[in-house]
């Protein structure tokens, strides 16, 4: 993984306007005037925003005919996913513990309730 690549991931995901883009794309190719659609944007701005998740490498344009349809591109997601990945461990531990703390402190009630 390239410590660059998952940066401008991560950059370009910061935005909502652009994770609502992914979203929809998520759905299926769009045009940019489908895309445009939801938003109080206007469509140079929305090219932007495209211009921006293109960079990152998270959708590619192709071109059909007058049409230019946008895709989304899973490499880029996949890659932030596997570097989240990681950190399943440490969260798996941490709940782990604070599972284990809560069995004792039930435990602890359960006895003090007894030797009343």
């Amino acid at each position: 993984m390239i410590p660059e690549r998952l940066s401008a991931t991560f950059a370009a995901l910061a935005d909502p306007t652009r994770r609502a883009i992914i979203a929809r794309l998520s759905q299926g190719e769009a045009s940019v005037l489908e895309l445009a659609a939801p938003f109080d944007m206007s469509q140079p701005a929305v090219s932007k925003h495209l211009k921006v998740l293109e960079q990152a490498g998270l959708i590619a344009r192709g071109r059909d005919a007058q049409r230019r349809p946008c895709r989304l591109v899973g490499d880029p997601l996949a890659e932030v996913a596997a570097w989240l990945g990681g950190y399943r461990q440490f969260w798996e531990q941490a709940f782990d513990r604070l599972d284990s703390v809560l069995d004792d402190m039930k435990k602890e009630k359960k006895h003090a309730r007894k030797a009343r």
